[in-house]
């Protein structure tokens, strides 16, 4: 049978109780489109907030987002449901860089001195989808056990603390309103509303500060238009912003952790479609490791965030219980059309600081909890010395942002703490066995970093 052809699930318009739409199944068209509007809608609000976090052109970050995910579903022939959308991982390396909102409007020169580190992820994690091909996934939990990826996860949240506080200070009272608009759509509600609880936020806030007039009054950003001007001066119909990469050394290193984390996001997103679906995809992790690498390369290429596959989408299956990549065709189609109309991006680009606040502070926040997360999942013991320093001094040399040069390159906090953790764990742990002392074993796959 064709990896593009899928059997319909019973009539196609209903599910059994207990039952469920396999990955190679499919409802009636209509109702697979339908199921492909609520993953577009469930990835939108992260996917879209990095490019509102960094001033990258927002059409453009959704454009990569559609044809990453076809790659991801072609790549592991649409046995792994799971769509693609921007990981936030890559936002404190791209500040680091000088990509951030609060130097919008950015310059084509600093949009492309970011990208060049997109690309060199992408590449670093095509070679590892490679060489998990051709010798399995073992040796990536003895190289960043979970003590040591836990570090790396929670550092990369907590060096962001900074840029979510600016963009807070900018209209506090927009910012919490947003938060709270967030927290309670998050607890109160249950099914979809609660897994688009970042969307609702935003809408929450945006409706907040028009009513303060943040989208009526000019901004020197926008050339001394204002907000809703610059919305209505897009048009309706028009390609994407593309840019090319170039490569600063002195920037390109802080991008190296980062493949860390999205090979955690992409195994520990497999386990969650394993358990979700009854089907073993251990023998895809090559293939997804690749694919999102791929998808990342393509997006450094012509101006996109860095991709990883997205918890939000997994929820969505949880709740309809269909599993068909159909359904994430349909969304990657929707995706690539919003991408073509340039009023969409023009209105991520003018989203007032102040919500950006609101929603950083929570994100930002999720991503080093989900550090301490992977601790806990995997019974990591801080009784242990080797285990308590690797944490320790990874997580102030990240939240301080420590800097040091070699020769032209410039090695950030992000970029220190993750050597720091890698090097004192393995370091610390070659001495402790050669002198006898009770040392962990490097255990368990880190599970789930959802960025």
């Amino acid at each position: 049978m064709s990896m593009f052809s899928w059997t319909l699930h019973g009539d196609g318009r209903t599910i059994a109780p207990g039952g469920a739409v396999a990955p190679d199944e499919r409802l009636t068209y209509p109702r697979t489109i339908g199921i492909g509007m609520q993953h577009v809608l469930a990835m939108m609000g992260a996917t879209l907030l990095v490019p509102a976090l960094t001033g990258m052109p927002a059409a453009t970050t959704m454009f990569f987002s559609a044809i990453g995910t076809a790659l991801f579903l072609t790549i592991t022939r649409n046995r792994v449901p799971s769509y693609l959308g921007s990981s936030f991982a890559f936002l404190a390396p791209l500040g680091a860089a000088g990509v951030t909102s609060a130097n919008a409007p950015l310059d084509a020169a600093t949009i492309s001195r970011g990208l060049g580190g997109v690309l060199l992820a992408g590449v670093l994690l095509v070679v590892v989808g490679v060489v998990v091909n051709l010798a399995g996934a073992a040796w990536i939990a003895r190289l960043m056990p979970p003590v040591v990826t836990g570090a790396i996860v929670a550092l990369i949240g907590l060096n962001l603390a900074g840029a979510a506080r600016n963009q807070w200070e900018a209209s506090p009272w927009t910012a919490l309103v947003t938060l709270v608009a967030v927290l309670v759509s998050m607890v109160a509600f249950r099914g979809f509303l609660g897994r688009i609880a970042i969307l609702v936020g935003a809408v929450v806030g945006g409706v907040f500060s028009a009513l303060r007039g943040e989208w009526t009054t000019p901004l020197d950003s926008l050339g001394g238009v204002s907000p809703t001007d610059y919305i209505g001066q897009a048009s309706w119909f028009g390609l994407p912003t593309f840019h090319t990469p170039t490569f600063d050394g002195s920037v390109l290193v802080a991008f190296v952790p980062v493949v860390l984390i999205l090979m955690a996001e992409n195994i520990g997103h497999l386990k969650s479609v394993t358990a979700m679906t009854g089907r073993n995809l251990d023998s895809q992790t090559g293939k997804a490791l690749l694919a999102d690498g791929l998808a990342t390369t393509i997006a450094g290429l012509g101006g996109g965030s860095g991709t990883t596959t997205y918890a939000e989408n997994i929820g969505v299956m949880a709740a309809t219980r269909v599993y068909s990549t159909l359904a994430y065709w349909a969304a990657a189609g929707f995706a690539l059309i919003l991408s073509l109309v340039p009023k969409f991006g023009a209105m991520v680009a003018v989203i007032p600081q102040g919500i950006l606040g609101g929603l950083s502070v929570l994100l930002f926040g999720l991503i080093a909890v989900l550090g301490a997360r992977i601790w806990v999942e995997n019974g990591v013991d801080f009784t242990r010395p080797v285990n308590l320093v690797t944490a320790a001094v990874a997580l102030i040399v990240g939240t301080a942002d420590f800097t040091a040069t070699a020769g032209s390159m410039v090695f950030n906090g992000i970029a220190l703490g993750a050597i720091a953790a890698l090097a004192i764990f393995h370091g610390l742990g070659w001495i402790a066995r050669r002198r006898g002392a009770d040392v962990p074993e490097p255990h368990g796959t880190p599970t789930d970093a959802d960025i």
